[in-house]
């Protein structure tokens, strides 16, 4: 993999760069975000296992603690970082006025103190698609649940055998991508990666 390099505004101008990864439980693997984190220039790293749509998080509240003026805070993607909107303006209004500048990987932008027109823009617009999309995948999951039930089928996901989830280890250690090692075992690609300890969403 190609070292990604960050946006040429999004150096502190003397400062470290750190980075911050979360997963939404125990079961998830970091190592993807931590990799690209690192890979991007960060320095120190912190992280979570637990819901964004908390802010009582222990990663997040030490690397806001520790980040300091001239520092730029290193992170995957904004729903990384918040699940909401608001949430999102928060940390986002919070450390720039630290004069701390905030680094989006895969959205590719920056925002420091005093950002242009167009960086607020651009930041409103691309966490509002983040939480609208979650919303609609949440609203289709319970619409889907619903009338399941209602048609007397729904009866939760079924476990993926024991047997299944040990070849998919196999064939992904050979290197045989996910998608294909869940198309080829009949299972979804949620539960694969599941299974695999790696979080789903993080990887779309």
């Amino acid at each position: 993999m190609s070292k990604k390099t960050l946006p040429s505004q999004g150096l502190g101008p003397t400062g470290q760069i750190v980075g911050y990864a979360r997963v939404s439980s125990p079961e998830q693997n970091l190592d993807r975000q931590t990799s690209q984190l690192t890979e991007a220039g960060a320095q120190k790293l912190f992280t979570d296992t637990v819901s964004g749509s908390t802010r009582d998080r222990p990663g997040l509240d030490a690397a806001l603690e520790y980040l300091r003026a001239g520092d730029t805070l290193l992170v995957v993607s904004m729903d990384r970082l918040a699940r909401s909107l608001v949430d999102l303006h928060t940390l986002v209004d919070e450390l720039s006025t630290k004069g701390i500048t905030v680094t989006f990987l895969q959205e590719g932008q920056s925002y420091s103190a005093n950002p242009s027109p167009t960086g607020k823009l651009l930041l409103g617009m691309l966490g509002a698609v983040a939480e609208f999309e979650r919303s609609i995948i949440r609203e289709r999951q319970t619409e889907g649940i619903a009338r399941a039930k209602a048609r007397g089928v729904y009866k939760g996901r079924k476990p993926v055998p024991g047997e299944k989830i040990e070849q998919a280890r196999k064939l992904v250690s050979q290197g045989v991508p996910k998608a294909r090692v869940a198309r080829d075992l009949g299972i979804s690609r949620s539960s694969l990666y599941k299974h695999l300890g790696e979080d789903y969403t993080a990887n779309q």
